[in-house]
């Protein structure tokens, strides 16, 4: 197999980085490109596997997968540059471009039996921890069946109608910076109760992944492990009303629905 990656940037780079640790991919050839040198320098310092080149044409023919990473605002120009170089009778399309439906890039490929699906990953592919969204047109049970293959290695791959892609986006893209943010906060909370910084993160860090592994593992609802540690009279039972009283549950949905366009 041989798969393109047009625009390895920040979450191009990243995929391609996760892609080549991949076991099913392991005599795939992945090829790279980038606007600039030091970005593919940059790239094959990080992995050595991936074939780099600064000409997309080049890096698109004969390729398998070609997923195209550029930003939005440059993909009808890329995917101009790519047309003579794409095969849209065999070649799976893959963008990963956020508000570019799968018929804008129909329309753009000129093709309307194109093969094309759009993919929402998040930043932790890098660790292959990503819970990333997939839905497709044209596609194959088959090529259905391939795509997810390749990205439930990177993570969690869901596939879901279109209409979910944008929701999906704000929960998992969105979400991991809320995450992020609660963590900061509780490392503040850990240093102001006498903890080093490094210390309180570590703490926070291992305690987030705790709580995720726990129910990804036992399959039971956050609320049921809450009552596990929730004492009556209880310091926790104390903090999560604090955390209430101050619009946590509130603002946690109000800062999702936020993300959706409306």
């Amino acid at each position: 197999m041989r798969i393109a990656i047009i625009g390895a940037g920040n979450m191009g780079g990243a995929i391609a980085r996760a892609l080549a640790k991949c076991d099913t991919l392991s005599d795939a050839t992945i090829v790279c490109t980038a606007k600039s040198q030091a970005t593919l320098d940059r790239l094959h310092s990080q992995q050595p596997r991936l074939q780099l080149t600064l000409d997309n044409r080049e890096a698109a023919t004969d390729a398998d997968i070609v997923l195209l990473a550029v930003k939005p605002w440059l993909m009808r120009e890329v995917v101009e540059q790519l047309r003579p170089a794409l095969d849209l009778r065999r070649q799976i399309i893959i963008s990963v471009a956020a508000g570019i439906s799968l018929d804008d890039l129909a329309t753009m490929l000129g093709c309307e039996q194109a093969t094309i699906f759009r993919l929402i990953p998040n930043t932790a592919i890098e660790v292959m921890s990503s819970m990333t969204f997939v839905c497709s047109r044209g596609a194959t049970a088959e090529q259905q069946q391939t795509v997810m293959q390749i990205f439930n290695q990177t993570g969690c791959a869901m596939f879901v109608t279109e209409d979910k892609i944008e929701a999906g986006t704000a929960l998992a893209s969105c979400g991991i910076a809320f995450a992020m943010r609660y963590i900061r906060a509780a490392g503040e909370a850990g240093v102001e109760l006498g903890f080093r910084a490094a210390e309180a993160h570590k703490i926070v860090e291992y305690t987030v992944k705790g709580a995720a592994e726990l129910l990804l593992h036992t399959q039971s609802h956050p609320e049921t492990e809450i009552d596990k540690v929730t004492t009556a009279g209880g310091i926790t039972i104390r903090g999560l009303n604090e955390l209430e009283h101050a619009g946590f549950t509130s603002a946690v949905i109000r800062g999702h629905k936020a993300c959706i366009k409306r």
